[in-house]
């Protein structure tokens, strides 16, 4: 049983920074592209940064220069270092995993965590 488990959100005023995390558990044979996304209340779930298994990275317009993500293969977890937050960054954020079962690759994601920027 794969487990994507999320940390990290919180409180934080306009300006400030949060790092996620999200490791993944469970028996696997390998993790391909991982992924962060976040959902708004009322709005659509939007990718945010995604970064590929030899750490070729894809931003959303609106984080680029902000956010920085990365990954530590030995540990299976991804990061999101969020800088300079804005209001509009509020939302749950939910980390995704392209994993390899031993026969196919499967998508998994977390349960979500909160980041919520106000003053």
């Amino acid at each position: 049983q794969v487990q994507l488990v999320e940390s990290g959100g919180g409180l934080v005023q306009p300006g400030g920074s949060l790092r996620l995390s999200c490791a993944a558990s469970g028996t696997f044979f390998g993790i391909a592209a991982m992924g962060w996304y976040r959902q708004a209340p009322g709005k659509q779930r939007e990718l945010v940064a995604s970064v590929s298994s030899v750490g070729s990275t894809n931003y959303a317009d609106s984080v680029k220069g902000r956010f920085t993500i990365s990954r530590d293969n030995a540990k299976s977890t991804v990061y999101l270092q969020m800088n300079s937050l804005e209001p509009e960054d509020t939302a749950v954020y939910y980390c995704k995993a392209k994993i390899y079962s031993g026969s196919n690759y499967i998508d998994y994601w977390g349960q979500g965590t909160q980041v919520t920027v106000s003053s």
